[in-house]
């Protein structure tokens, strides 16, 4: 829905300045409780993975004191990166985009959107984990589509944002960067450092899954990192 309104906005807006679309300020609007309902819905996977590996009293019974507060502390520490993420869509990027842009550089924001066309590929990839299908030919084509759209929807996403700044504005790309305020720049480099952590991670997960069959597998643990 993220990508589909994205490149509804990206492809309407002509002018990369000021022409506007609906959609831009409606889909962010309705996006903002998917960040917090998500930020929740992590918690109960982890509560329940939790429960699972016996570390939780036995159902029905009574837990033991701070049972609750540990499950939260190892759930930040485990998704800190992710939960911080939502939490500045939230608290940072919704102000921002509604309030701070006064309707200009929608065709931006469309594209921002539209770097959740990865997501699917990244969920599609923990299901078949979780079904221990991580060996199979179905997995290994997601990876490689995952890999691919995650490279061009979040990480080359940034040099193509400044390199349409610059096609408007008559700039080379490499010039963008000193002709816009300090702070697009800081924002940009904020928004992109988690997605290059990220790419890594990917990519270290593609080493493991597309290594020579004489290599020794690796396990489910590891692929699950």
């Amino acid at each position: 829905m993220a990508s589909t309104a994205g490149y509804i906005v990206s492809t309407s807006c002509k002018h990369v300045i000021d022409d506007q679309h609906w959609l831009s300020s409606a889909y962010t609007q309705f996006a903002v409780p998917y960040f917090i309902y998500d930020i929740y819905a992590m918690f109960l996977c982890h509560w329940h993975k939790h429960q699972v590996k016996g570390h939780g009293g036995d159902e029905g019974g009574p837990r033991a004191p701070g049972s609750t507060w540990a499950v939260a502390r190892g759930y930040l520490h485990k998704e800190f990166l992710m939960v911080l993420h939502h939490a500045v869509m939230v608290l940072v990027c919704f102000p921002l985009s509604v309030v701070w842009r006064q309707g200009k550089g929608d065709f931006f924001l469309g594209c921002l959107l539209m770097a959740e066309v990865s997501t699917p590929f990244v969920c599609l990839g923990k299901i078949l984990i979780q079904y221990k299908q991580q060996h199979t030919v179905l997995h290994k084509v997601n990876g490689a589509l995952m890999l691919i759209s995650f490279l061009c929807c979040r990480v080359l996403l940034f040099p193509y944002l400044y390199w349409a700044y610059g096609r408007h504005a008559g700039l080379p790309l490499l010039a963008v960067p000193l002709a816009i305020p300090a702070h697009i720049n800081l924002g940009a480099a904020l928004l992109l450092a988690p997605q290059l952590y990220w790419f890594f991670l990917i990519c270290r997960g593609a080493c493991r899954l597309f290594r020579p069959r004489g290599s020794r597998p690796p396990s489910p643990c590891q692929t699950q990192d």
